[in-house]
């Protein structure tokens, strides 16, 4: 490199300074989207292993929506389904981590 430059500097008629060879050249990073694996993990759980969870939680949604005036929210179903995903996407999830 220093060898090009100083050949570049006689060419030209003229000295290239120190700072001139430190020069640099950042090449364009390519952006590499990564994805989260636990999202379509965490559904194919919901889809295969927690089916009976997700429908408590549907049919509480079902109720709940049906009446004007309530008081009962689905807390307890979400954490069950919640609960069931997470027990079920640890198994895999940590396989995939680098």
């Amino acid at each position: 490199m220093v060898k090009f430059l100083d050949g570049l500097s006689s060419y030209f008629g003229e000295s290239l300074s120190r700072s001139s060879r430190l020069m640099t050249v950042k090449a364009e990073e390519e952006e590499v989207e990564l994805v989260d694996p636990q999202g379509p993990i965490r559904e194919a759980c919901v889809a295969h292993h927690c089916e009976k969870y997700k429908s408590k939680l549907d049919t509480c949604n079902e109720r709940v929506n049906s009446r004007s005036k309530t008081t009962e929210t689905c807390f307890e179903e979400l954490l069950d389904l919640m609960h069931c995903m997470d027990h079920c996407a640890s198994e895999k999830l940590f396989s995939k981590l680098k």
